[in-house]
């Protein structure tokens, strides 16, 4: 069982039908979900997209909005999922802390990674904003950074698919789940597991990465107990 865990939820996926904004009865599946974790004494620590409300690169794509900036703005996303999270945790009873790597005092802790740990060590989740505090870096590179940093045994991408697929199975019908797929499989253009900076990442500091659906209750506490039945795995 992963003593510490990272867990990345994607911004879209907290949209949920409606593909913008905040659908609390996904917020609220999430919070229970991170709940049993919890109980199962496994520290959690959470990075949340911003693509429910906007993201860097599309943005930018007609010219208008430079890419930092877009970045920027993406970042800001995710600070108000961040926030809405710590919501729903605190509403469940749990102790959260949001940690952003763009100071903002007001509404949340600057990120410190002493602190995060110590957050961590007491019982609390923390909940890592504003990405890597720098355009040109996605959630996903931050998520890998952010687990390499507080000592993450494991990271967990949480989507809305069960796994990684050889061909995009929207696409396929003769989709095949991988189960277990190396590092440098990952970053074969036709799978798209993170992007390359994260998936490098991940390599060199040798953290496997678990894909599962986020939806299927009981997934996150599998997956983190050393059950990866319900999901592939990178390493």
């Amino acid at each position: 069982m992963a003593q510490r865990a990272l867990v990345k939820f994607s911004g879209e996926a907290l949209a949920g039908t409606s593909g913008f904004g905040i659908d609390t009865t996904v917020l609220k599946f999430i919070a229970s979900e991170l709940l049993e974790l919890q109980s199962n004494k496994i520290e959690v620590g959470i990075v949340i997209g911003g693509g429910n409300f906007i993201r860097g690169v599309s943005a930018a794509a007609d010219g208008l909005i430079k890419r930092a900036s877009g970045d920027y703005m993406g970042m800001l996303a995710t600070v108000i999922n961040a926030v809405a999270l710590q919501e729903a945790l605190e509403a469940r009873g749990l102790s959260a802390r949001v940690l952003s790597a763009i100071k903002m005092e007001q509404v949340c802790e600057p990120y410190i990674v002493r602190r995060a740990i110590r957050h961590l060590e007491k019982g609390r989740l923390v909940i890592f904003a504003a990405g890597t505090g720098n355009p040109f870096f996605t959630t996903d590179t931050a998520a890998t950074l952010r687990a390499v940093e507080i000592g993450a045994s494991i990271l967990i991408k949480a989507t809305k698919v069960d796994g990684v697929y050889d061909r995009d199975p929207n696409r396929f019908i003769d989709a095949k789940r991988l189960k277990t797929l190396s590092y440098d499989q990952a970053l074969n253009d036709s799978i798209k597991v993170m992007d390359d900076t994260a998936i490098a990442l991940a390599k060199d500091n040798r953290l496997p990465i678990a894909v599962c659906n986020m939806m299927e209750k009981g997934n996150l506490l599998k997956v983190a107990s050393g059950d990866m039945s319900c999901c592939s795995i990178v390493r």
